[in-house]
């Protein structure tokens, strides 16, 4: 008897995290590399991702005793603008080289959103670094913001950590709004904030960099109201997003899943009571699991034929992959060794 399993796999910026399972079960076994897959002017690479995913992948479902991976699931982020070459390229791929029949190729929101809510009416809050809102009716997705520290990304981890820097330069330079607390923070943290512009605008990852001060907003916001306003307009935006998402009708489900979610009290209470005030109709939840647990979620509905999130382009991209090679049985051998020249990594 074939014991046909699945592939889910979460490509974010610290790299890939994958797991491998049966549906019905909770997966048998994974992994994680420390490389996140290049982007270039045909956005996310499928090359390179391929090259780290396909020796994982056989080593994986050897592991769990697989004879083949019916199913795959990819929830990469910035698939939504940066995905074209992956959907042109990576389900035949997929096929060819792991014998996959069925691939779903999906936004990292979208792989949040179901290891939040699963297959449920809802929104969810991806708030981290940067800030997005999903949500879905289960006949469509809406998204909100999600822009970028310069362009939005209104109430995520950039944002409070950019308002602190900007309330401890006003302080600083002796303005109305400056927060004497965030001013002796942010020395702390960076040095002299004379010197800070040369510090922080020349770097790739400001975005991070900005983020990384937000704790100490969330630190001072007990006794500085500064502070605590930064958190509480972060807070409206949060909310602001979540409403722009949120199915209308019904009883929706509202969950927050990232690391803002770890910003305690000063930020949860206000988050808390302006989704009560813009969301009467949705209750709040836990999050559930997630990106790479919703990616197995996705990954086993897929299997076996139940999937209820629906597939969008750029959002949930579900293809029946060709099976471009095979054996005799019709299956692809998950040990085969691949000839130097058809590694991914060669082409």
């Amino acid at each position: 008897m074939t014991l046909a399993g699945y592939l889910a796999v979460d490509s974010g910026g610290s790299g890939l995290r994958v797991a491998v399972g049966v549906p019905g079960r909770a997966p048998s076994a994974r992994r994680e590399t420390r490389e996140p897959v290049r982007t270039g002017a045909r956005g996310i690479d499928p090359a390179h991702l391929m090259e780290q995913l396909i020796p994982m992948a056989r080593e994986l479902a050897t592991e769990a005793g697989l004879d083949e991976l019916a199913a795959a699931v990819v929830g990469a982020a910035g698939f939504a603008s940066l995905g074209d070459a992956l959907r042109a390229e990576l389900p035949d791929a997929l096929a060819r080289e792991l014998g996959v029949r069925r691939v779903a190729l999906a936004a990292d929101a979208v792989t949040a959103y179901a290891g939040a809510l699963g297959s449920r009416p809802g929104a969810v809050l991806a708030a981290g670094t940067g800030l997005i809102a999903i949500g879905t009716d289960l006949t469509g997705w809406r998204r909100a913001d999600g822009w970028g520290h310069l362009l939005g990304d209104c109430g995520g981890g950039a944002w409070i950590g950019r308002a602190g820097l900007e309330a401890a330069l006003r302080a600083h330079d002796g303005r109305e709004g400056g927060s004497s607390a965030l001013l002796t923070c942010a020395e702390e943290q960076f040095g002299p904030v004379r010197e800070l512009p040369g510090r922080l605008y020349p770097r790739t990852d400001r975005a991070a960099v900005l983020a990384s001060f937000a704790p100490r907003v969330a630190g001072c916001a007990a006794h500085d109201p500064i502070s605590a306003d930064i958190l509480r307009s972060a807070a409206r935006h949060m909310a602001d997003s979540a409403a722009a998402v949120c199915p209308a009708d019904g009883e929706p489900e509202v969950a927050l899943t990232g690391g803002l979610s770890k910003m305690g009290d000063p930020l949860l209470v206000p988050l808390g009571e302006e989704l009560a005030r813009r969301l009467p109709h949705a209750r709040r939840v836990p999050p559930e699991g997630d990106p790479l647990h919703g990616a197995v979620r996705i990954a086993a509905e897929l299997a076996d034929g139940r999937l209820m999130l629906p597939g969008e382009p750029t959002m949930l991209h579900i293809v029946d992959a060709t099976r471009t090679r095979s054996d005799k049985t019709g299956r692809i051998p998950l040990t085969r060794t691949l000839p130097e020249q058809e590694h991914p990594g060669n082409q």
